[in-house]
């Protein structure tokens, strides 16, 4: 199967955090002998029999566009650059699907890169994540939505569950809406723990306002008085005041999370208001058998089981009870166990995810020559 899979993420090295599933997602699919794949994204290592299929100019933009931060990260800044670089990316990505010929599918990352695809009969297969269903919102986007996958056949892959009602109200009349959940490291699943004293929490995050949510102001009671230390890892992406107490480490690359800081950790807690698809951080906590606490939002509630794999919190009053349940080691222990069982039976690896996809890919391809 010849595949053209577009990004506007992907880690630049092995110390780039950014777009670090959509690499994971590309050398899996490179592993499968029944792809042929050629990729549009940000430099970056690609496995040996993946074709680049960006330009020198077009992967020098892409890299500018990272350094920035982001399509998405842009458009929330708002400014002229917020109107240009989006534009300028649609005019990039229409001289790509007119050049790239001789496909047999186009898997699509992100809904906004599919706006430009030309009047052809290809099968799309496009990704969908939690700030794809902001972009939903803007007015007249489902309907140019809409035109791009009448056209052909086409599957919107949400990688959460709880998007899919909204995707079959908008979508499903002209695409088939399929859930399918990215996979995980398999480092995560062999990491061994060993909790410090005092518990150390975690929180890996983007620091802006929307990932941090209500983190200082719930957890203020909890940590000023040293009983818990909560280390915070993550890029500063928005100007903010971190609390003396909050001991803040930068952006951290998932080998170091993995070796150094998730096996002495007794928890990770996220208290995220953003609009969130299924936090791969998350994921890999639950993988690595650490418990979580998590704010109730819909992306939190899809993963989480309250008090068996992890522990929602709708309210401040909620971490005392979340705190003290999980910082007894049976019950994190319990708990901890609970949720790497899940997460390995229902998510499993990115080579399971891999398989997902390229299941779809051969049902769009059989739709497509009937």
């Amino acid at each position: 199967m010849r595949i053209l899979m577009v990004s506007t993420s992907y880690p630049s090295g092995s110390g780039d955090w950014r777009g670090l599933f959509i690499r994971h997602l590309t050398w899996a699919l490179a592993r499968r002998p029944d792809i042929a794949l050629r990729t549009w994204s940000p430099p970056g290592e690609l496995p040996d029999n993946v074709v680049d299929a960006a330009t020198s100019a077009e992967s020098a933009w892409l890299a500018e566009l990272m350094a920035a931060g982001g399509i998405a990260h842009l458009v929330r800044a708002g400014g002229l650059r917020g109107v240009w670089q989006p534009l300028r990316l649609l005019g990039h990505l229409r001289r790509l699907y007119r050049r790239e010929a001789g496909l047999d599918l186009r898997h699509v990352n992100w809904l906004q890169n599919a706006l430009v695809l030309p009047r052809d009969r290809v099968p799309l297969l496009t990704t969908v994540l939690g700030t794809d269903m902001q972009l939903l919102r803007l007015p007249g986007m489902t309907a140019l939505l809409r035109r791009v996958f009448r056209r052909r056949a086409t599957a919107i892959c949400p990688n959460a569950d709880w998007m899919v009602p909204e995707l079959e109200r908008r979508f499903g009349d002209v695409a088939q809406v399929r859930f399918v959940p990215f996979g995980i490291d398999p480092c995560w699943f062999e990491l061994v723990r060993a909790p410090s004293t005092p518990a150390r929490w975690l929180c890996v995050s983007r620091i802006t306002r929307g990932k941090i949510g209500t983190l200082f102001d719930w957890c203020a009671p909890h940590f000023q008085d040293g009983r818990r230390e909560l280390h915070l890892f993550g890029p500063m992406q928005e100007e903010m005041t971190l609390p003396p107490w909050v001991v803040h480490h930068g952006p951290a690359t998932p080998d170091q999370l993995c070796k150094d800081a998730f096996p002495a950790a007794t928890g990770l807690v996220t208290l995220s208001q953003h609009a969130e698809g299924r936090p791969q951080v998350m994921l890999e906590a639950m993988a690595a058998g650490l418990p979580i606490i998590a704010s109730d939002i819909p992306a939190h509630r899809d993963l989480l089981r309250h008090g068996e794999t992890g522990w929602l919190c709708d309210g401040a009053e909620g971490l005392a009870p979340a705190f003290a349940t999980l910082e007894q080691a049976p019950r994190n222990r319990a708990i901890g166990t609970a949720a790497r069982d899940w997460v390995r039976a229902q998510i499993g690896t990115w080579d399971d995810c891999a398989a997902r996809y390229a299941a779809l890919y051969r049902q769009l391809l059989s739709g497509a020559r009937e």
